[in-house]
């Protein structure tokens, strides 16, 4: 028991909380401003949308000079780039904890499908990052830091890392429960994606989504997995 809890601990200890560093000119986590660009930057894209959002603005809001923000990030798409790299490296973190050490790899899966689709809830760990709200931009903003002309040159430079090896951790899970199944990236990337579909859905469109007050994306996904598992069977 104790042997499990070390090992544990030390697999966390080596997952870190942390974006690849060619998204940003110098690390917002080392310096008190950059943490405030951080936090306030969430703030203010929840506020009036990252369209609408200016370093200008947010220069404004902290009451620095907006050529001090560039020092940080070279543009406000670095910017949301850090911003959705940082939460799904939390979103990550969240799921390896949730799923170490558990032996029955259905049990393991559902857990993991209740991290990427579960209400957020803020963590205290990190008091410069509201996670709850954070969670609201990538649901309605996220899409915008990929649907760029640029994508393939910033997928090259590792942009998307972060993102890419929380898929294929959810994946490899999926094989575990049925290695029968032949699309088990596609579903990882479905359950990751149309969770944040389901919620927007949820807030905004609620006629063309079963999730409500009573049913959950977390209880449709659940269901659409199993049911996919359970009924794979590539001639095996």
């Amino acid at each position: 028991m104790q042997s499990n809890i070390l090992e544990m601990l030390n697999l966390l200890s080596n997952l870190k909380i942390s974006v690849p560093d060619k998204i940003y000119i110098k690390d917002p986590e080392s310096s008190d401003l950059g943490k405030r660009i951080i936090e306030h930057s969430i703030l203010l894209i929840d506020d009036i949308g990252f369209d609408s959002f200016t370093f200008k603005k947010l220069g404004a809001r902290i009451g620095s000079n907006e050529s001090s923000i560039y020092r940080y990030f070279e543009s406000k798409h670095k910017l949301l780039l850090y911003l959705t790299s940082w939460y799904w490296a939390w979103i990550e973190y969240q799921m390896v904890f949730a799923t170490y050490n558990i032996p029955d790899s259905k049990e393991q899966l559902l857990r993991a499908i209740e991290v990427l689709t579960k209400t957020v809830e803020q963590d205290q760990a990190f008091s410069h990052i509201n996670e709850v709200v954070l969670n609201r931009i990538i649901i309605n903003e996220y899409s915008k830091s990929f649907l760029t002309k640029e994508v393939d040159t910033e997928n090259k430079e590792g942009y998307f890392e972060v993102y890419k090896r929380l898929v294929k951790r959810l994946s490899e899970i999926i094989a575990k429960v049925n290695d029968a199944y032949n699309y088990p990236s596609s579903l990882a990337s479905t359950i990751v994606e149309g969770a944040l579909h389901q919620h927007f859905l949820k807030a905004h469109f609620t006629s063309i989504t079963d999730c409500d007050n009573d049913v959950t994306p977390t209880d449709f996904f659940k269901d659409l997995t199993l049911t996919l598992l359970k009924t794979a069977t590539n001639g095996k």
